[in-house]
């Protein structure tokens, strides 16, 4: 460790440039790689936190690039870290060096992966106000003074008054050298900042208003509170033993304000229930009765064009907990079958190597089955080389023959295949003889939605060429994702990519066939048809994307239901091909037989997958939605991206997860909504990639689109109070960084689940406080499917143009847990929700009309019917967005990026003061929503709140009465106001419509 802190120079290698010599080094607190120069400069580093793993010798891409250095391997090692395993490959000037680094930080990694979740939350902690003092040290003495305390303020988004900064500094500075303060003296400086009115308050409520806990109070506390079972006077003690700041205090056994912060904040009291860690659902029901999370295209770090195919991210996805990968088999040179994506220009990978990454990576964080998704498109000889390879290298772990399912008819369960691989790809036909070494079979193609002349076909033949083909492309895709990006980051649609492909292929194709060696002039003429050929086609398809968004098909401009039926037969035929496949790769295949919609057959036989393009699902859900509910029930369904997503990009999984599709393959590369609402579905049994379908799903059937579509089944009301904020930092793209305003914040709850279920909420805006903002504000939800609610919470600055993302937490609504609980903003280290969380069961026909306001305006609008009856003018559209089933209703044509920010503007809440409430009288709901029937889904399809009923409701008493006599601020005292006058008139105030 000494060596690593003190600097080792290295050369770092780049694509396409020479090395750079850099020094290397281990910060002081052994969190992070650093190296200089860099234009960097605090940028250029590397959190152990995100280290993937480490790799001796030449083995990356970057180094077989550089395969003419003559680099000695025992010098050579690459870091893979990020969610994208980008690879830092360094040199060492000796083996000696290399070695210590290597041994040095998996030494580090392993540390990190054995620590305990409170141990982690106190070591960033500590490491965090370290970074922070240092940050703050701009002169580099290791002190602080006044002017240096106020920029921090800034950047802490604390907007406090400079006379009350100046006292607490005051205070803080103990030592001799007065006007300074070192880090000690600064840590206590920020405790004295980071008092926290709600905690202190709420230990107030329970110790009869002393500054302390006993053990019987934190015992009450846990209770009633917290709803904690089973309260031992020794499971108190040792609270008090770990969390509690002060020597005295733990002789007296009594928690103070301090040790009762760090227990609020440390993991026993986070939102997620610690038992959904582990694997706690049932495991031995059959493989169709689980959501199994599933990956496409395992093999990509980033785009379909152009990106790298690394066997490390097999590695990463299979310890992500995804069960099913997919790989994708094509013919490669001196008979050794390759992995790539087909038509494109991504690199290609062995397939005997991504085997080999599998079978090392499959079982280690747990040992329910992976399903291996073979797309198979190689030659005979090829074929029986897969197949080779795989019997080879799994051995034991194909062997199927001991599973035992108790009956013919029904598929084993994940417990009885634990240790197991599934090879999921086609089979030869029954009526083939068992002599016979080949057959014909339809063929798989993910990418067959493409037009043949979408397909990028290797007609160039020279190095040149092929560089100027990748350059140009790359410069396509890069103005595709820029612009993609202007978009709010949590709207889901995506800017059409058909317009690119189709330009960029068909240019390419028929310009690179008519002169491969052209002079430098030609190229320039190349390169204006090229342009002039993609802005056509932009244009076409950009004014087609008025009205249909952007994955339609031809098939969605037919106005008529026969012709959209004549083509999709038409479609359909085409896609019809057949190639030939071996015996020996059809013998790996025993429970996941795969087969294309059009050619399942109703035998009563086991083991089908039915692989579906998230188009196709579309039109299946939308159409006959219950019978793809009872299919479900027996076989498992792979839906997976439209290959026009060439960007990545994810479409929405919960129409397809609402009707009980299993393998809902998604890009694992893609950051954002799509990948953490995934993250969060299967979290929820401790990451193991198999969650347990509601039994409603199993048995029997309903129609998830029904205004009640469980009548007979309880309902869960969730009472969620949001009372305050801790550190938000300004949003990750704010233009001004740290310089920028403090922002105003404001938290939007979003429910995600049955399309009746879905439905968001939020607070107020609080002006200049991003440190501490109080919104003590209380939402209330109806969910009628609990077990497949999803609940998202959001954190949005305020601004005069719309509003700035700041940070969000997805959970499953079944892993919530009541009482009072942190919500840690993902990927951030102190940024924080404090909220109260009460949960009921309600009965009755009425409820959802009472408690949900939403859903009674949709109801007597007949918005559910709606759904129901758009039929066939929808039912072929090949548009997973706009008139997917979660989303389906009075059609909307895709809004202007200008309509986009007026929207935003509108959707924010009124900043200062709290929103009007508005009675219970569904008569009032009624005529206030048939004049605006269109406002009451955002662009999301997302039912948005216009009003909250009136009536109160206890959700964190006793501490309610002792919060709302202490000190408020100005907003506070205007909103309680506000509510007096509202509760002392019986009469509602005008609703305030925030959309």
């Amino acid at each position: 460790m000494s060596v690593m802190q003190s600097g080792t120079q290295m050369v770092k290698l780049k694509s396409g440039t020479k090395g750079l010599v850099r020094l290397f080094y281990l910060d002081e607190h052994r969190t992070c790689i650093r190296w200089r120069p860099s234009r960097k400069s605090e940028k250029a580093k590397i959190v152990i936190d995100s280290i993937y793993k480490v790799t001796e010798g030449r083995q990356s891409e970057i180094f077989h690039r550089h395969a003419e250095g003559n680099f000695d391997p025992s010098c050579c090692f690459t870091i893979y870290h990020g969610s994208h395993l980008e690879s830092l490959d360094l040199i060492t000037s000796n083996p000696e060096e290399a070695r210590t680094w290597i041994t040095g930080l998996k030494y580090l990694m392993a540390g990190i992966s054995d620590e305990d979740s409170l141990a982690k939350r106190q070591r960033t902690h500590d490491h965090w106000v370290k970074q922070t003092f240092e940050e703050a040290d701009k002169n580099g003495d290791g002190l602080l003074n006044i002017e240096e305390i106020h920029q921090l303020m800034h950047k802490l988004n604390v907007n406090l008054p400079r006379r009350k900064v100046r006292q607490m500094f005051q205070e803080a500075d103990t030592d001799e050298n007065q006007g300074t303060l070192n880090f000690e003296e600064f840590s206590v400086f920020y405790k004295m900042m980071s008092l926290r009115r709600d905690l202190y308050l709420l230990l107030l409520s329970y110790s009869d208003k002393k500054d302390h806990l006993t053990v019987e109070e934190l015992a009450q506390f846990l209770k009633v509170e917290q709803k904690v079972n089973n309260v031992t006077p020794e499971y108190c003690l040792d609270i008090i033993q770990k969390f509690e700041v002060s020597e005295e205090n733990k002789k007296q056994n009594v928690l103070g304000i301090e040790g009762f912060t760090n227990f609020m904040r440390s993991p026993a009291c986070d939102i997620f229930n610690p038992l959904h860690c582990e694997v706690h659902q049932d495991m031995d029901q059959p493989l169709c009765n689980y959501f199994i999370a599933s990956s496409h295209n395992t093999y990509l770090t980033g785009d379909q064009l152009l990106s790298q195919s690394r066997v490390e991210m097999y590695a990463r996805v299979l310890q992500d907990g995804c069960r099913c990968i997919e790989v994708d088999c094509w013919d490669g040179p001196d008979g050794e079958p390759v992995v790539h994506h087909g038509y494109t220009l991504t690199s290609k990978i062995l397939f005997r190597d991504v085997a080999e990454t599998i079978n090392k990576y499959a079982f280690i964080k747990n040992e329910f089955p992976v399903i291996l998704s073979i797309e198979n498109h190689c030659s005979i000889q090829q074929q029986k080389k897969i197949a080779q390879y795989l019997k080879e290298i799994f051995g034991d772990k194909l062997d199927l023959s001991s599973v035992l399912t108790g009956d013919s008819r029904q598929l084993p369960s994940p417990q009885n295949l634990k240790g197991k691989i599934l090879v999921k790809g086609k089979k030869l036909p029954c009526s083939l003889g068992a002599d016979a070494e080949e057959g014909e079979v339809s063929e798989e193609d993910s990418a067959d939605e493409i037009e043949d002349d979408c397909k990028l076909k290797p007609c160039y033949s020279n190095g040149a060429t092929e560089h100027q083909v990748e350059s140009f492309i790359r410069t396509k895709l890069e103005s595709l994702i820029k612009e993609s990006q202007i978009r709010d980051k949590e709207d889901t649609d995506s800017f059409t990519v058909r317009a690119l492909l189709k330009a960029t292929h068909e240019g390419l194709n028929v310009n690179l066939k008519q002169n491969l060696d052209t002079k430098e002039s030609g190229k320039k003429s190349h390169s204006r048809s090229l342009m002039g050929n993609f802005g056509k086609h932009k244009k076409a398809v950009k004014a087609a994307s008025k009205y249909h968004s952007a994955s339609d098909d031809e098939e969605s401009q037919q106005n008529s239901s026969g012709k959209e039926m004549g083509q999709l037969h038409s479609r359909l035929a085409r896609r019809k091909k057949t190639v030939k496949l071996c015996r020996a790769l059809s013998d790996l295949v025993v429970y996941t037989n795969s087969v294309a919609a059009q050619d399942i057959v109703d035998d009563g036989s086991t083991g089908n997958v039915l692989s579906f393009s998230e188009t196709r699902a579309h039109q299946a859900v939308q159409q006959k939605a219950e019978q793809f509910m009872l299919y479900n029930q027996k076989q498992l369904t792979r839906v997976y991206p439209s290959a026009y997503r060439i960007d990545s990009s994810n479409f929405n999984p919960l129409p397809y997860w609402n009707v009980g599709c299993q393998l809902v393959a998604l890009n694992y590369q893609s950051e954002g909504r799509v990948m953490q609402l995934n993250e969060a579905k299967f979290r929820v049994n401790g990451n193991c990639g198999y969650v347990l379908k509601p039994q409603q799903m199993c048995k029997g059937t309903f129609n998830p689109y029904s205004a009640d579509p469980l009548p007979a089944s309880p309902k869960k009301q969730l009472i969620l109070k949001i009372i305050s904020g801790q550190q938000l930092p300004k949003p990750p793209d704010s233009m001004l960084g740290d310089r920028g305003e403090i922002i105003d914040p404001f938290v939007e709850v979003e429910m995600i689940g049955l399309p009746v279920d879905c439905c968001k909420d939020q607070t107020r805006v609080v002006d200049d406080n991003g440190f501490n903002p109080v919104w003590e504000e209380t939402l209330t939800f109806t969910i009628h499917m609990p077990e497949i609610a999803l609940v998202r919470f959001l954190v949005w600055d305020h601004d005069p143009i719309g509003r700035d993302f700041v940070g969000q937490r997805t959970l499953a609504f079944s892993s919530l847990v009541p009482g009072y609980r942190h919500v840690y903003l993902e990927g951030m280290t102190e940024a924080s929700i404090f909220v109260h969380i009460t949960i009921n069961e309600i009965y009755g026909k009425w409820s959802p009309l009472i408690l949900n306001p939403s859903y009674t305006i949709l109801h007597f609008l007949g918005a559910t019917k709606n759904k129901q009856l758009i039929g066939l003018r929808g039912l072929f559209n090949k548009n997973p967005k706009h008139n997917s089933a979660e989303t389906s209703g009075p059609y909307v044509r895709k809004r202007s990026i200008g309509d986009r920010i007026l929207r935003r503007t509108a959707s924010a809440p009124a900043k200062g003061r709290k929103k009007s409430k508005m009675g219970f009288p569904e008569a009032t709901e009624i005529k206030d929503s048939a004049s605006e029937p269109v406002d009451l889904k955002d662009k999301e399809g997302v039912v948005r709140r216009t009003s909250r009923s009136l009536q109160a409701r206890p959700a964190s008493m006793p501490v309610d009465k002792y919060l709302l006599v202490g000190p408020t601020c100005p907003e506070d005292e205007t909103a309680q106001d506000a509510k007096g006058k509202e509760n002392a008139s019986g009469k509602m105030l005008p609703k305030l419509v925030l959309m």
